[in-house]
Formats: structure tokens, C-alpha cells, sequence
């Protein structure tokens, strides 16, 4: 149903993928937007409990996209060098094709996020999160492929 990488010498294994899934700061996320548009945005995310997860607000574009057509792909890349000398670049990167929902925020998905990219004390992250779960969607991202490139 997806298509194999082209240039398979290229390929990560599946084990360096999820390493790079897990230590990416940011993820592009595609969806089909208005008009059959391609939409893509840049989101925090965290890779937990096999799927990827970020928070955003209630409405806006990205829920409505998602909300319409709930294909989505996901990329994240990192380690990139240019080679001016060899007319080339050097990166990691991963392509995700997976189905999206918008779930209800949970304590447990938001304390992932923040411990992934804050170093706050329980109890701050907790009365923080308490503050806003009302007003935060959780996104959820159901990987059905994944592939690495590194080049």
C-alpha cells in the first residue's frame, strides 16, 4: 500500500527511525486542507506508547483538516550537514503515514509533552495542566508506516 524507498542503501533500520521518532524536537505534520491543499505545520509532539501525540487548541485549521480526511503524514529530521565541497547534504529523516483523531487531553499524554521538553516538577506540570485541560486538544497519530532515510 506505500511505497518502498527508492534508494533502499539509504534506508534506516526501523530500530534508528524510532531513535530519531523519539529524540525529534519538532514534527511536520501534513494534512489535506481546504480545497485539496496540501496543509503542513510545524508541532511539538511526543512518541509514546507507540503513537505520536501533540496538543494544540480546540478549533483551527490543522483540527478541521483532521476532522475531514484523518490520513496524515508526519516527518521529523535531524543530523543535517551540508557538504558544500560535495554539492550535498548529510541528514536523518523519517516519513510517517498514519491516521489521525482528536482525543480528549489526558493527564498522562500531557505530562509526556512536558516532560519532553521541560525539566518542571510534578506538582508545577500537574497545577499547570489543570489550568488549561479544558481549553487543549490532544492529537493522536496511529502509525500504519514509518521509514528512515539517512543521507
Amino acid at each position: 500500500m506505500f511505497r518502498p524507498l527508492r534508494r533502499i542503501d539509504k534506508q534506516m533500520p526501523y530500530e534508528e527511525s524510532v531513535a530519531l521518532l523519539n529524540r525529534g524536537r519538532e514534527g511536520i505534520l501534513g494534512t489535506l486542507g481546504d480545497h485539496g491543499y496540501p496543509y503542513t505545520v510545524v508541532v511539538n509532539y511526543v512518541y509514546f506508547q507507540d503513537k505520536i501525540y501533540f496538543h494544540c487548541a480546540k478549533e483551527g485549521h490543522k483540527i478541521d483538516n483532521i476532522n475531514n480526511y484523518n490520513k496524515v503524514s508526519f516527518s521529523v529530521y535531524d543530523k543535517v550537514e551540508i557538504v558544500g565541497e560535495q554539492l550535498n547534504t548529510h541528514y536523518q529523516s523519517i516519513l510517517v503515514f498514519g491516521k489521525a483523531k482528536v482525543i480528549p487531553a489526558t493527564l498522562e499524554i500531557l505530562l509526556a509533552i512536558i516532560h519532553k521538553y521541560s525539566d518542571l516538577e510534578l506538582d508545577k506540570a500537574t497545577k499547570y495542566i489543570e489550568k488549561e485541560i479544558m481549553d487543549t486538544a490532544i492529537v493522536e497519530i496511529e502509525i500504519e508506516y514509518l521509514s528512515g532515510k539517512k543521507g
